[in-house]
């Protein structure tokens, strides 16, 4: 059985929760309460991307990052596009933009100090570490791009700064769960081609997808040491943003870096 991580509330009112593990990697994610959208963003959005206020979104990004103790120029956040490309970054230098990087669904970098954000209401939200190489990344896994091999592509540019499978661990966060993503029979049998171990049934008894059970088995097929599921249901869970429950609506975050 997936061991549950060890999920608690961060400082009052910052909106955050974390999982601390081993090796100096700092993993957290955020909640929907402690910052200044009006609804139906409210409060703690940080999708730049869904209609809220930008001015809103700054003040709420440099929060969360205040609550990592980083400064908000050093978290670099993602115009997330569904699909599965990841990119890899520095510590300074051409790809550390001032605001977002150019489309990608996934990021990388071996840098310490530098905090890696991905935005997330019901797909899966995968913050992966190798303590021992210093290597972190971010990820962004819908239904697409999961299908599509971006855990795979993940690991290949997280190898190629040094990582290995076996030193590397994943915590899949807060998503959408199997009982209550229910897609069409021909799109879930689609996606189950392509990522097996994802089809799964509704609780209303209808096709769904579980997209973390997928995930979990790829990357352990792939060698990887760890995989931890967030047990949260973004459809569920009133504290975490759902796109699916309440469209529009905002972005929560899964937060990963290596402190200098």
């Amino acid at each position: 059985m997936t061991p549950e991580p060890a999920v608690t509330s961060g400082p009052a009112g910052s909106g955050v929760s974390w999982v601390e593990p081993a090796g100096g990697i700092r993993r957290r994610f955020t909640t929907r309460h402690g910052g200044v959208s009006l609804p139906p963003y409210d409060s703690l959005n940080l999708g730049g991307s869904v209609g809220d206020d930008p001015a809103a979104v700054t003040v709420n990004r440099a929060r969360v990052a205040g609550a990592a103790a980083l400064a908000p120029r050093d978290v670099v956040w993602m115009r997330q596009v569904h699909g599965s490309t990841v990119t890899a970054v520095t510590a300074d230098g051409p790809d550390r933009p001032a605001t977002e990087l150019a489309p990608c669904d996934g990021v990388v970098t071996a840098a310490s100090g530098v905090g890696l954000a991905v935005l997330v209401a019901d797909c899966v939200p995968m913050l992966a570490g190798d303590p021992a190489a210093g290597v972190i990344a971010a990820v962004h896994a819908g239904r697409r791009g999961a299908a599509n091999g971006i855990a795979a592509a993940m690991l290949e540019k997280m190898t190629a700064l040094g990582a290995a499978p076996a030193g590397i661990t994943v915590l899949l966060g807060p998503a959408i769960c199997g009982a209550c993503y229910e897609v069409p029979s021909s799109m879930r049998d689609e996606v189950a081609d392509a990522l097996p171990g994802s089809a799964t049934t509704t609780d209303r008894g209808t096709p769904g997808l579980d997209l973390r059970a997928g995930l979990a088995r790829q990357l352990r097929a792939a060698g990887v040491a760890e995989v931890v599921i967030d047990p949260r249901c973004t459809y569920a869970e009133p504290s975490l943003f759902s796109h699916r429950r309440d469209a529009p609506t905002g972005r929560f975050a899964g937060l990963i870096w290596m402190p200098r």
